[in-house]
Order: C-alpha cells, then structure tokens, then sequence
C-alpha cells in the first residue's frame, strides 16, 4: 500500500518513464551476463556498445588483432558484438569453413548486408547476388571460362601485353636506372589485361609517367569506397552519408556512374558490330556473352564489371608481394630462374608454365602470408551449430579469414611467419617433385565449394607467365629498408606502393646456360 501511495505521489511523466527505465536496467543486467559467457572468446566487450572500443583503439590493425584473438582461441573462433552492427562470428577454423563454404551452403549465403555495401557498384553481378540469379550466371560463366578459345584469347593477350608493353616499359627503367613503383605498375598491367579479356578493349598506357586512365581510376575509387562501408566502426553512419549524397558517399556515386557508362557504351557499340557480323564470338568474354544471346544489356554490364573487378587487382597484388619476397630471400629468387632457364622453350606456352612448379609454390606461399582477399563473410539464413561447436543465430555474419589461417601454427607450423616454398612439396628434403594438393578450406584464398572462383586457373596462368617473362631479363630490388604493411580493402594492397629499381640480369644466357647443366629439376 505504502509504494502504491509513494507512486501515486510521483510526477505522471516520471511514471511513464519507470518501466522504460527498468526495462533498460533489465537489458544492462543481460549484457553483463552475455559479457561474462564470451570471456576468452573474443575482443573485449561491453553492455550496449560491444566491443566498440577495443575496436576502434585496434582499427589500424585490424587483421594482427582478430589473428591474436583467433590463435587464443581453443576453436579458433571468436565472436565479435559490435555497437550497431549484426553479431559476427569470425573463423580460421579449416572444419567450419568447409561447413560454410560447402556443407550446409544454402544457409550461408553472401545476404542482405554483403550486397547492399556492394549493389551501388557490382549490382546483380554474379559475385554480388544469391539464390537462381547467381546459380544461372555460374552456369553460363561455367560454360564460357571452360572454352577452349578463351584460354587461347587468354594466352594471346598476355603474350601482346607482356611483349609490347610490360617488358619494354622495364627495359626503359633499367636503362634510366629510375625508381618506379612496381605495385603501381603491375596494376596498371592487370586492368589493362583483364580489360583485353573481358571487354575486347586495349586502349591503356602502362608509362609510369602517365596519369591513369579515368576509367581504371573510377574503379579504384568505387572499390576503396565500398571496402571503408565495411570497415567502419558504425555500419549506418555510411548509409546516412549516402541518402544526405555527401563525403565519400558522393565520390562513390560519381566513380559508379563513370564505370557504368563507360562498360554500357561499349556493351552497345560491340553489339550493334556483332548484329553486323563484324566480331567472332570466340573473342573477348563481352562478345562471347552477347553472342549467347540468353541475358539483357543489364544484366551482361554487371557481370563484365564483376569480373574486371575480380581480376583488376587480385594478381597484381599476389605478384607485388611475391617479388618483395623474393628480393628478401635472393637463394630462392635464384632457383626460379634457373627452373624458368630449364623449361622454358622458344617462349612460354600453357603447357611449359605448368612445369614451373617452384614458381607456383613461391605464388602459394606468397598467398599464404598476403592473400590478396583477407576475408570474406556470410550471413546465416537459419539458427546452426559450427562443427566446432560454436553456435549460429539467424542474421549472424559468418566471416572466414584468409589472413588469419595463413598465421595459425596448428595449420602450417611453427615456421608459419617464415617465407617457405618447400612446404607445398610432397618431398621437399629430396629432388623437389610434385606439389602436395592442400585442401582448399584449409587455403581459400579462391574460396571453394560452389562458389569457388572461376578465373583461378586462368590467374595462376597470368601470374606465372608475367613472374616468368620479368625474372628471366631482370632484377627487381626494392629502395628503402622499411617492410611493407599490409592494407586490406575489397582486395589487399601494400601501402604506399613498391618502389623498386630495375635491372637487367646480367649474363643472363652464359650463367643459365651453365646452371641448366647442373639444375636437378625433377620432372
């Protein structure tokens, strides 16, 4: 009676505000409990605002602080609450990514939140969407990667690429003995190629001493943008910018329209030429995919745009890295070009690079440390249970880690921060043989599953032969003595760039001439 009377006595309003009051206390209380179950199994975190905190104190490094928190964990699985953001589960565990990528795939796919940060630039491109839109433009990229034509188109490209313009481009550096920046410059190589490829076009200059081309500039900005939406510490803060269409939000718009009247203008042009029989269909991806006849304007410009930007920046990343690596480890870059001297013929074929079998395990290795994509995430359709054990609620965003499994001692060993290319032989004490096949959920820097990238064999095939064509005529040393940093976007880059002198190889035939004599390659 007395707290009836005591409530009576009370303001109406702070009435009406008691039970929301209490409700919050209520909420406070659980959050403490929640935060005491997830002790030892993720950031710290706090009531409300999650791990909000240790999150922005560690945004400079993001990748290094989920791999410590993952190599402390027993699963190697840790959960992430961030303030304004749906809860995410992030793993380097090999069993859970199988389950993910494979097992139980129809629960995981790319969902709402993946897309919606990518639909203003990928649209219903094929990496970019769910469900029957994805499934029917596998099936036709499927069919058209897997063409014999293609690879051949692939080969050619880079055979004009590389001979007319990469090598050349060197050989006018090593002769002024000017510092390029060599990231920059196989960039521009792999947009240029992937552009060959996918559009049929071949209009770019990879002159250092030249600006980019606005194109290839609107997709580098496109790509940065896209990739800060992820990152940011406060998932709504971007799409509050994008309806006000102010900040980086308008450079994102701006960069869009660009890419897509650019690819449209040329998807009309190509078609008005094949309506006049002017373009064999055994070309360029553009042409071939027009040529099918199966998918309106739309819907071909979304996907050309999403296979450029899988290949603009995938390779050129690898192959940065990799020459970094191997300026660190010169007994290794001398093996690679002895193995190149001892298989190579009048030129480098599709048939002669699969010999290079140390080069494709340098690239591996490479991979392994850098990956070119550091992680990539699902979102749960359904509540599920990882095979580690952790528990999945509906909505959850699921997030494999690339970068992180490369690091995780229980998967490559001690030695797992050293650069070690004989850990993808099957005898690496004996004469180097064949390499071990590593199961892909275990290494997904392609993915796997049904969703594993298409382009990998043809990006093994460009990266060998570009490696190869510069190792055989030059020396690529690095200025400076500061290690690179590793800049994770939609695909990672070192920051800053790699700035490099560029010289020729000196004695190049005598000197291989005679280790060819003596390399004990093992066929």
């Amino acid at each position: 009676m007395g707290v009836f009377m005591s409530l009576c006595t009370l303001k109406p309003l702070t009435v009406m505000l008691l039970p929301i009051v209490l409700y919050l206390f209520h909420v406070i209380l659980r959050e403490f409990r929640r935060v005491r179950k997830l002790s030892g199994n993720g950031p710290t975190t706090y009531p409300i605002i999650g791990c909000l905190i240790s999150f922005y104190k560690n945004r400079n490094h993001l990748l290094d602080w989920y791999t410590e928190l993952l190599t402390e964990s027993a699963t190697n699985t840790i959960e992430v609450h961030r303030f304004g953001a749906t809860r995410t589960i992030v793993t380097a565990n090999p069993e859970n990514v199988e389950y993910m990528l494979k097992t139980n795939f129809n629960n995981f796919p790319k969902g709402k939140l993946f897309t919606e940060i990518l639909g203003d630039f990928l649209g219903c491109g094929i990496f970019n969407v769910d469900g029957e839109l994805w499934r029917t433009q596998r099936k036709l990229a499927i069919h058209e990667f897997s063409a014999k034509s293609l690879r051949e188109f692939v080969m050619n490209a880079l055979e004009e690429e590389v001979g007319k313009q990469l090598l050349p481009v060197l050989e006018a550096l090593a002769s002024r003995k000017e510092v390029v920046d060599l990231q920059e410059l196989l960039k521009r190589f792999a947009f240029n190629l992937i552009c060959k490829v996918s559009l049929g076009i071949d209009e770019f200059c990879l002159d250092p001493s030249l600006p980019i081309s606005p194109l290839a500039k609107a997709f580098d900005m496109a790509s940065e943008v896209c990739a800060r939406r992820g990152a940011a510490p406060l998932f709504f803060v971007w799409k509050i910018k994008r309806w006000l269409g102010v900040g980086s939000e308008r450079i994102l718009k701006d960069a869009v329209e660009e890419v897509h009247a650019y690819v449209t203008g040329i998807i009309h042009n190509r078609k008005k030429k094949i309506d006049q029989g002017e373009v064999c269909s055994g070309s360029d991806l553009l042409s071939r995919l027009l040529s099918a006849g199966r998918h309106d304007n739309e819907v071909i410009k979304d996907m050309v745009i999403n296979f450029i930007m899988a290949g603009k920046d995938t390779t050129s990343a690898a192959m940065t890295w990799l020459f970094w690596l191997l300026s660190c480890h010169p007994n290794i870059e001398q093996e690679l070009v002895k193995e190149i001297e001892f298989v190579r013929v009048e030129k480098l074929e599709y048939e002669s690079l699969k010999e290079l079998r140390l080069l494709k395990a340098c690239l591996y290795e490479s991979m392994r440390l850098y990956p070119p994509i550091a992680w990539d995430s699902k979102h749960a359709i359904a509540d599920d249970l990882l095979p580690d054990g952790t528990p999945v609620r509906a909505g959850d965003r699921l997030t494999y880690f690339p970068y992180g499994m490369g690091r995780m001692e229980a998967l490559w060993g001690k030695d797992r921060f050293e650069f070690n290319p004989d850990r993808w032989f099957l005898e690496p004490d004996k004469e180097r043989g064949a390499l071990k096949k590593v199961c892909s959920y275990k290494f997904p820097i392609f993915q796997a599953g049904p969703r594993v990238c298409l382009g990998k064999e043809m990006a093994f095939v460009q990266m060998r032969y570009v490696v190869a064509s510069i190792l055989r005529r030059f020396e690529i040393r690095p200025v400076g003595s500061d290690p690179p940093v590793f800049v994770p976007l939609l695909t990672a880059h070192m920051a800053g760039g790699l700035k490099v002198l560029v010289r020729k190889r000196e004695g190049l035939n005598e000197v291989n001439q005679r280790n060819s004599l003596n390399y004990q390659y093992k066929k």
